[in-house]
């Protein structure tokens, strides 16, 4: 006869007896750079007549700003010999990313310069047809074009792998990523405190509580030191002086990923909690389970779409749940549990995209994170796993040497004192 199927630690017993580690991080963020000044027509024009001192504001002399700063991008790319790629559609970005810097593993430099023609808004500018005889002024508007943009893959001494997307095109607008758990291995390197990495993450640390510490540090005034560094390095259209003049770009979130990565002692452990939360959470993406994750009050007229997703890739599943931004939870390497909420829109969640909200959405990731956790261990609360079933039901030696019987299910004594529990 065979033996029984060995039954599968519960959710709880699987977070609270057989995690290593556990490290909450900001993990992918996405920020715009924008120059608040030159975001309408009138903006504009006081750049180019208050600013730069053109009698008129003609739409040639946004031109004549651009083509400067192409040949400064084009010298500094021949002065520091740094190789170009040239994207093409449809390329994926990152894996090439992640070819050259293997190619090119330097330190504190530009990796490499990526080149591609993008959708931007521009300016269009028109002429003012009640000017008098003699006059002439232009409006300008808004309109899509697609222009060159340049990619700054960089390899910062702080935040590690990063990179810097700069149009050039005028109102000049600049995209910025970084990644937080790369910064965190920066700052534990410079600290001099051991670690093992994980793919976009850690897999073990000689002081997990420093690590935490540095983790949570990351804030505004460390993403705005980064782009004030390299703004002095790297060509940009405006110089200096300019940017000093009130044209210097602000930075807003644009998609933030916070992570908990809870590191698990034994690979076997990770497709089993998938099992379970799998299994028992299938109805997580319905509104009345979704408003306990999200703490966001659902009703019939709430916009968006409630879904719980079970993705299959190759044998490591994922699990999602989403609504306007989402909860996602898979197993990272074999080794580590990734709970991980993403904001696609921070007014979502009645915060403004300014960077200087960062620790404010940090918090409420922080809390969606752990909801979710808790949903998912509410879900098992009522199930011994067989390690607790074990202790109840065989005889343990205290310290005092005396030995405490076990409990036997099904003797007459021992469903009565249950019961009487259970009254109390």
């Amino acid at each position: 006869m065979k033996n029984p199927p060995k039954p599968l630690p519960t959710i709880k017993a699987l977070l609270d007896e057989h995690v290593t580690l556990a490290v909450e991080c900001l993990d992918r963020l996405y920020l715009n750079g924008y120059i608040p000044a030159l975001q309408t027509g009138p903006g504009v024009v006081r750049f180019l007549v208050n600013h730069l001192k053109f009698p008129v504001a003609s739409p040639a002399l946004l031109g004549q700003t651009s083509k400067p700063f192409i040949d400064q991008v084009e010298a500094y790319i021949h002065k520091h010999k740094i190789p170009v790629v040239a994207f093409r559609k449809g390329q994926r970005k990152d894996k090439i990313a992640q070819q050259m810097r293997r190619r090119r593993p330097v330190r504190d430099a530009v990796v490499f310069v990526g080149i591609a023609q993008e959708k931007a808004h521009g300016f269009k500018a028109t002429k003012d047809v009640t000017t008098r005889p003699g006059q002439l002024r232009f409006h300008y508007s808004r309109q899509p074009v697609f222009v060159k943009h340049y990619y700054f893959y960089l390899e910062d001494p702080d935040c590690g792998e990063a990179f810097i997307k700069i149009c050039t095109y005028a109102p000049w607008p600049i995209k910025i990523c970084l990644n937080g758990h790369e910064w965190a291995k920066r700052q534990l390197q410079q600290a001099h405190i051991a670690y093992q990495a994980l793919d976009n993450g850690f897999a073990a640390c000689a002081d997990p509580q420093r690590l935490q510490q540095l983790c949570d540090q990351l804030g505004p005034e460390h993403i705005q030191a980064f782009l004030n560094r390299w703004l002095d390095r790297l060509p940009f259209p405006l110089d200096a002086p300019t940017r000093q003049a009130g044209y210097h770009p602000r930075l807003a979130i644009w998609q933030m990923e916070y992570s908990l990565t809870q590191v698990i002692d034994r690979p076997m452990h990770g497709p089993e909690f998938f099992e379970e939360v799998i299994r028992e959470n299938l109805d997580l993406g319905r509104p009345d389970r979704v408003q306990l994750i999200f703490q966001r009050p659902i009703t019939r007229r709430t916009p968006g779409k409630f879904a719980a997703r079970v993705i299959t890739r190759q044998v490591n599943p994922s699990l999602h749940i989403s609504y306007k931004g989402f909860d996602q939870q898979y197993f990272k390497e074999g080794r580590g549990l990734r709970t991980e909420g993403t904001f696609n829109n921070p007014r979502d969640f009645d915060v403004d995209k300014d960077l200087h909200n960062l620790p404010h959405l940090k918090q409420i990731a922080h809390h969606i994170n752990h909801r979710l956790l808790e949903v998912e261990r509410a879900s098992q609360d009522c199930r011994f796993n067989q390690q607790s079933m074990q202790r109840l039901i065989e005889p343990t030696l205290p310290s005092h040497g005396e030995k405490a019987p076990g409990l036997k299910f099904g003797q007459p004594r021992v469903m009565a004192l249950f019961l009487a529990l259970c009254l109390f």
